[in-house]
């Protein structure tokens, strides 16, 4: 019409979530972002199942009888929390998402090295959960996550030899990802990215993908003859055809021990990469936490057997176990000391992100501390298989990588989606996970020192407060975990939106669009720099800059409200104002 324009609508940017939306797209996708995410739905759903176990667990030991399942429904329910939580959840978790979806970012490629494998490993991931949710959930297992023998060698068929194969394929879909991934920070750094620029969540995936490569066969080696202990009767670990049980636990200790810091060294990397963001100084010793992530991949094959100091080894094998054991808390005790001084005289920031980084900074030394109780033989001999193992279990795997999971997810949340999400109910849930942990599994080091048995479906009444203390907390606990789905969910659709670095980080990945292009650069980026380059007084001019910006925001809209006052109001300023009396002023 005359005296009006058109004006064209503005063009959507197209990014990796938006680049296509039929599902083929997806699920035949060879784009590491989408890969992180479908890990992520499918890690997720994961979770929830073994969270739901635990819940109904603790509900069944509010009363020392038990009254809420049959011992055998019992037995089910927490091998099933234990099987689905630690090899479906817990190992693959960070190196799956953030690993898949950070590492060509913060290196500056625009893949990994092995597209298709890295998509292969999620088929083998998926097809591994599935089998074991048939296995535990439809049939039931109650071997106890370990699987031990005799346990796992008493039957022809049945679920058992189901879970195995599921761990199995998870095993490998592990190897296939720990691969890409050291590969891919070998040969695909960008220009003037050395070592000692990498960030140190790079190293922590780079030490992670060597563990994932050299200790994750062994268990394969374990659950093939395993499956063929079981269903053949071939007699490696049966002790009824000549078999040796203890053999099968050296074997699975061997894998499993280095497997606690697949779980743990990327959690730590998450840890490294939130504390200086938010207290704005570089990190603290960085060749020293650089260092000390190949230091504990390297050691922690060393240690496997103070988990047998109560078996047939010989008080020389327990003594030499016991030292390595307390060796390899070095490393780990070096890291909480510089992320501790890089918080000193910092201008710490209490984001949400920062909340769960400093929560996983205590809980983690809780477990540390503890973790050198069990490696002194003595005392490891009185609490054995008590709760305060799993006390110290869970302040390591829980308290420290599922926090650290959470903080890494709330912090790379808008450049994943390109939303933001409510401060108010993140810095809740991240109190919430604090309090309800410690209410859950602080009672359980009492228990476990007092005597009470772990997996055991009635107890004594003695004991049975601290089982309250510890069910209340995991209701608690749960919200706490519910909570961010509940948010981070609403933000998808009704969050504002992210610019392309919220946090003012540094690093290769903040300096893309939220979210990301399919093809992570424009241009391959040249890196001359440190990967913690903060300073204080590049800090001082940005807030005085923000000030200067939100006083010109607030002026613009107050000018806006007198504006729109006037519009309604006109009679009141046509009238003519009164003369001032001598000496009045303004």
């Amino acid at each position: 019409m005359e005296g009006h324009v058109a004006v064209r609508p503005p063009e959507k940017r197209l990014h990796y979530l938006n680049a296509a939306y039929d599902w083929r797209s997806w699920l035949f996708t060879l784009d590491h972002k989408r890969i992180a995410i479908l890990y992520l739905v499918s890690l997720t759903l994961m979770f929830f199942v073994g969270g739901i176990a635990a819940l109904l667990f603790r509900l069944h030991l509010l009363t020392p009888g038990g009254s809420l399942v049959q011992p055998q429904t019992y037995n089910k329910l927490f091998s099933a929390h234990g099987l689905v939580m630690v090899f479906f959840f817990l190992i693959p978790s960070i190196p799956a998402v953030f690993g898949n979806f950070l590492v060509p970012m913060m290196i500056g490629a625009r893949d990994l090295a092995f597209p298709v494998i890295n998509l292969l490993s999620w088929y083998l991931y998926v097809l591994g959960a599935i089998l074991m949710l048939v296995a535990t959930l439809y049939v039931g297992v109650d071997t106890g996550w370990t699987l031990y023998a005799p346990y796992t060698t008493d039957y022809a068929f049945g679920p058992v030899a189901l879970a195995l194969l599921a761990i199995l394929l998870a095993g490998f879909s592990s190897i296939l990802t720990g691969l890409n991934f050291v590969v891919t920070i070998h040969k695909l750094r960008a220009p003037g990215l050395t070592w000692f620029r990498l960030p140190l969540f790079i190293w922590a995936q780079y030490a992670t993908g060597l563990i994932q490569i050299l200790a994750t066969p062994v268990l394969a080696i374990l659950l093939i003859t395993l499956i063929l202990d079981r269903s053949f009767g071939v007699g490696i670990y049966d002790p009824r055809l000549g078999g040796d049980p203890v053999l099968m636990q050296r074997l699975f200790w061997f894998y499993s021990h280095p497997a606690v810091y697949i779980m743990v060294l990327p959690a730590q990397g998450v840890i490294s990469e939130l504390v200086p963001a938010f207290a704005r100084r570089p990190i603290f010793g960085y060749h020293f936490i650089a260092f000390s992530s190949l230091m504990i991949a390297v050691v922690g094959f060393f240690v496997w057997d103070h988990h047998l100091f109560t078996t047939t080894q010989s008080a020389y094998a327990g003594l030499l176990f016991s030292l390595l054991s307390f060796l390899v808390a070095i490393p780990s005790s070096i890291k909480v000391f510089n992320w501790t001084a890089t918080l000193y005289k910092g201008s710490v920031r209490l984001t949400t992100p920062m909340l769960y980084a400093l929560g996983f900074i205590g809980l983690f030394t809780i477990g540390g501390l503890t973790g050198l109780h069990l490696a002194a033989t003595g005392f490891d001999l009185h609490v054995h298989d008590t709760y305060f193992v799993v006390a110290h279990f869970h302040y390591i795997m829980v308290g420290g990588s599922v926090t650290a999971y959470l903080g890494a997810l709330h912090f790379w949340w808008p450049k994943m989606t390109g939303r933001l999400y409510p401060e108010v109910w993140g810095k809740t849930a991240a109190v919430l996970l604090f309090i309800g942990f410690n209410l859950t599994f602080f009672p359980h080091f009492v228990m476990g020192y007092l005597g009470m048995p772990r997996r055991y479906a009635t107890y004594w009444e003695e004991y049975q407060v601290w089982h309250v203390l510890s069910t209340a907390g995991s209701t608690i606990l749960g919200a706490g975990y519910l909570l961010p789905f509940v948010y981070l969910f609403w933000s998808l659709k009704r969050g504002p939106r992210a610019d392309a670095n919220p946090w003012r980080a540094t690093g290769l990945e903040w300096q893309t669009p939220s979210p990301p292009p399919t093809h992570n650069f424009d241009r391959t980026p040249i890196v001359t720099t440190g990967a913690y380059a903060y300073s204080p007084e590049a800090d001082e001019l940005e807030e005085l800059h923000l000030r200067v910006e939100r006083a010109r925001t607030e002026l613009a809209r107050a000018r806006a409200a007198i504006a729109i006052y006037h519009a309604a109001h006109p009679e009141e300023w046509e009238q003519p104002r009164p003369a001032r009396a001598a000496g009045e002023h303004d």
